[in-house]
């Protein structure tokens, strides 16, 4: 990826220091628009940059820790997703977070979301400047890849948090769907009616990831991290989810990624025995949920279905393991007819957390990402894993 900025500490410790006051608020979101402004006319990471709010609101975070306020991300600079994701990073801004600017999401009909569109041009990957970083939260992930900022806001809706994740080569945590109440016409704003989008966040740090959900878990029912002495869950790799064609090369990263968490005695790996998960192929359903007028009875079907696979797969495994996409990042042309959603949407359909960490780099300079799957609520199991993945790449 080349020299760049210096890789940002954990968040909690930007807060911390923050909260001590060294540095200031204000000193750290300056950091992060320097380096916006020194990387982004190459990167396109950013389609808006919010340089005099930014500094405005780290004047309020200061302010605040200097009244005896203890914001659990004092100071930390964010990446916001598109133009009008301020909304949703709402309870991030309220513990401390800076947004410094809107990340770039693709622009109108972009097929398959394969790229964003930054104030200066189409975002590159970090890696190599003519393959695509993955979309939708492109910029989200290109401008944490490269150091721009710790942490930005991604939403997922097919794996778009998770894609641009594993070909920038770092951390994308999708959260679990909030479905839809069943009867028509009766969903909250705030919940996607398909039920298939997400939110979620891109991140270097496994322990950044963990701060992202302490600040935006539900807190009815959210459940403490697992301590890092439990017993390692039990996680069963799939190829192919049972209808995907992966390509050798991250098929043969991402098992490789699994066998060592495995020999780190960060999961206890089963083999998938007589009978693998095997779970219908989500894309028609998929598609009918997002087309308006399509009869949604088959997709409930297959719905249905797979959600009864899954929930007989977690009743025995506590973690499932596959690739994130079955392809290497492609060239800005875009993907042809190959589905870089073939391993994730499913978990859209499903709704179940997923998270893409790092599995390695290809022959051809970029990085793929080992997806893993938890059961329903299941964000402590995949963030305690990751952040056990990490401890054990650093040892």
């Amino acid at each position: 990826m080349g020299s760049g900025p210096p890789a940002w500490p954990p968040a909690v410790e930007i807060a911390a220091a923050v909260r001590a006051g060294r540095p200031s608020a204000v000193d750290v979101t300056g950091e992060a628009l320097a380096r916006i402004a020194r990387i982004d006319r190459s990167l396109r990471a950013f389609a808006e940059v919010w340089e005099e709010r930014a500094r405005a609101r780290a004047r309020e975070v200061d302010a605040r820790v200097a009244a005896g306020e203890r914001l659990p991300l004092a100071g930390v600079p964010i990446g916001v997703k598109g133009r009008h994701g301020l909304r949703a990073a709402g309870p991030l801004i309220a513990a401390g977070c800076v947004p410094v600017g809107a990340t770039a999401v693709p622009g109108p009909g972009t097929p398959w979301q394969t790229w964003g569109l930054g104030a200066h041009g189409r975002t590159v990957n970090p890696w190599r400047a003519d393959r695509t970083p993955g979309g939708s939260s492109a910029g989200s992930a290109a401008a944490v890849a490269a150091g721009l900022v710790p942490l930005a806001t991604g939403s997922d809706g097919a794996g778009s948090v998770r894609i641009p994740a594993a070909w920038c080569g770092v951390i994308g945590f999708k959260t679990t769907n909030r479905r839809p109440p069943p009867e028509e016409g009766s969903a909250p704003a705030a919940v996607d009616p398909t039920g298939l989008a997400a939110p979620g966040v891109l991140v270097r740090l496994a322990a950044d990831a963990e701060a992202y959900w302490q600040v935006m878990a539900p807190r009815e029912g959210a459940h403490p991290l697992p301590s890092p002495g439990r017993v390692p869950p039990v996680a069963v790799f799939s190829a192919d989810l049972g209808f995907a064609d992966p390509d050798p090369e991250p098929l043969a990263l991402a098992r490789a990624a699994a066998g060592r968490l495995a020999e780190a005695g960060v999961v206890r790996l089963l083999p998938p025995s007589g009978a693998p998960l095997r779970l219908a192929d989500p894309a028609p359903a998929w598609l009918a949920l997002r087309t308006p007028g399509s009869d949604l009875r088959a997709a409930e079907r297959v719905r249905n279905l797979n959600d009864g696979l899954l929930a007989g797969f977690f009743a025995r495994a506590d973690l499932l393991l596959t690739p994130t996409t079955p392809n290497a990042a492609h060239g800005h042309e875009g993907p042809g007819d190959r589905y870089s959603t073939a391993l994730t949407w499913a978990f859209n359909l499903s709704g179940h957390p997923a998270i893409s960490i790092p599995a390695g780099v290809g022959a051809d300079g970029c990085p793929v990402g080992l997806q893993l799957v938890a059961a329903q609520g299941g964000e402590p199991t995949l963030l305690a894993a990751a952040r056990a993945a990490r401890a054990a790449q650093s040892a």
